[in-house]
């Protein structure tokens, strides 16, 4: 359904999982869109995606923001350009990535970046490693991490400057998963592309797969059943307890506190086994299609599942108690990986992160979109930025979604769960944020004659978060990493896109 669109600040607003009309889009010179958009983060506004559009003339730079306290999004456009801009990062650094971004993949250079360098792949096609930053002193030492790790855990390559055991400066260089989604999505929706949508990142399947099908409902103008709706949010929340009791039971174990470990792990297989219960795939895949959900959930499967929840919502508290009654645990955590409130912000953090550094950042409450605008659930905020504000959040978002999910469960709405989808619109721009397990997921659909996709842009929560995970190193002992790390959790497929 079209959003409501009026021309403020040189923005067109809208609501979340809603589109436009490019000719409603504003158009500027690219000076004065990055003056405009520097405005609006400094009123308060965040950015939700930065991206390049190319055409016969060049390459439009398209802006998403987001007015939180408004539950307001709102976007611009440049006229197409080549060569330089002057770059938004040297002012607002939370764009940091999106300028490195777009440099990467359309050459526009943004004058005054101070750190310009590829995101995901050099310029040779190699992982984009390149120059890394270095800290000069006779005492200084480089510590390198990575690509290859222990285990099974994605590639990533970490770049530390220490002194001694002191960490003064992490850099963190991904890529080595790029699998160009982004790049195969054009031209489409293809019959590849709700798999590719689940692929993302695979513990987000239910997020990315959602994410996508409100766009794809926006620029049909329509949406999906209540029931429907309904169905997705229990898939969401469902997503969320698993992967929160995961990283719990991971946090334990890299402290050495077992009992929260071995249950946490068990745990979290009960929560992805409630997922099979709806759909047949613990992951959730093949449950979310855009106009709807391809499985029901009927009355006798409801009962048992939420029977099952019940129980595992009370092993999962247990076992939370047990950690936080923990001396040890309490002095490992607390005060190691902080990020304060005011880098969280100047970052443009999201999800865990950002409520961990007492941001009030939740798509669920500042955008409410489907299911979650008749059902909300309070926003999980801790303050101290550190593991143990970041744990206390996974805890208290527990709590919230087992509350939330008996009492859906409880009282379901009846009717249909998919409506056919009509065409897409042309020459059309659609945006849906949802509250994945990390934060926010952002989709945008840019659509050209025909309403097939000019342009797809996917902003993973980790592609906001990552830097956050450097700044939550400095000044920690090297020997911490990997608990920070895990603090965070953040997601390399869902980054190399």
């Amino acid at each position: 359904m079209n959003g409501t669109m009026n021309k403020t600040l040189e923005f067109a607003l809208l609501a979340n999982a809603t589109c436009l009309s490019l000719s409603d889009v504003p158009t500027w010179p690219v000076a004065d869109l990055v003056r405009a958009t520097g405005d609006e983060l400094d009123r308060g506004a965040r950015l939700c995606a930065w991206f390049g559009v190319p055409d016969e003339n060049g390459t439009e730079i398209v802006a998403v923001i987001a007015f939180d306290a408004d539950n307001t999004l709102a976007v611009a456009r440049s006229t197409p350009f080549r060569g330089e801009y002057p770059s938004l990062t040297a002012t607002h650094p939370q764009a940091h990535l999106f300028e490195r971004e777009v440099w990467e993949q359309h050459n526009l250079i943004p004058k005054g970046h101070p750190w310009l360098k590829p995101v995901r792949r050099g310029r040779n096609g190699a992982p984009a490693n390149g120059e890394f930053f270095r800290v000069e002193g006779r005492e200084i030492h480089e510590v390198a991490v990575g690509p290859v790790h222990a285990g099974i855990i994605e590639p990533g390559h970490f770049r530390f400057q220490c002194n001694g055991e002191e960490v003064l400066h992490l850099e963190i260089a991904l890529g080595y998963q790029h699998r160009g989604i982004e790049r195969a999505l054009v031209s489409g929706p293809h019959l590849a592309t709700m798999s590719q949508m689940e692929t993302i990142a695979g513990d987000t399947t239910i997020g990315h797969a959602t994410a996508h099908a409100m766009v794809l409902e926006a620029l049909a103008g329509t949406e999906a059943p209540l029931r429907a709706q309904w169905l997705r949010a229990i898939a969401l929340e469902l997503e969320r307890l698993a992967n929160h009791t995961g990283d719990i039971g991971a946090l334990a174990g890299d402290v050495a506190f077992l009992p929260t470990m071995s249950a946490c792990g068990k745990i979290r297989g009960d929560f992805l086994n409630l997922t099979a219960m709806i759909c047949g795939n613990r992951f959730g895949r093949g449950l979310v299609r855009p106009g709807g959900c391809r499985q029901d959930l009927e009355p006798a499967r409801a009962t048992a599942l939420l029977e099952k929840l019940r129980a595992s919502i009370k092993d999962v508290e247990e076992a939370m108690e047990w950690l936080w009654d923990a001396n040890s645990v309490r002095s490992r955590f607390e005060g190691t990986g902080t990020v304060h409130t005011e880098q969280a912000a100047a970052m443009g953090l999201v999800g865990v992160a950002a409520r961990a550094s007492a941001l009030v950042r939740d798509v669920r409450f500042d955008h409410p979109a489907g299911w979650h605008r008749f059902a909300q659930l309070p926003v999980a905020v801790w303050p101290g930025g550190d593991v143990a504000a970041r744990a206390k959040v996974r805890c208290l978002e527990i709590q919230r979604s087992g509350t939330f999910l008996e009492e859906q469960l409880a009282a379901p709405p009846e009717g249909e769960i998919r409506t056919p989808l009509p065409g897409l619109a042309a020459n059309s721009l659609a945006v849906a944020l949802v509250e994945g397990w990390r934060g926010e997921i952002c989709h945008v659909a840019v659509t050209g004659v025909g309403g097939r996709f000019q342009a797809y842009k996917i902003t993973d929560p980790s592609f906001h978060n990552w830097t956050g995970l450097a700044l939550a190193l400095r000044g920690q002992a090297i020997s911490d990493f990997p608990l920070c790390n895990k603090s965070f959790n953040l997601s390399y497929c869902g980054f190399d896109l």
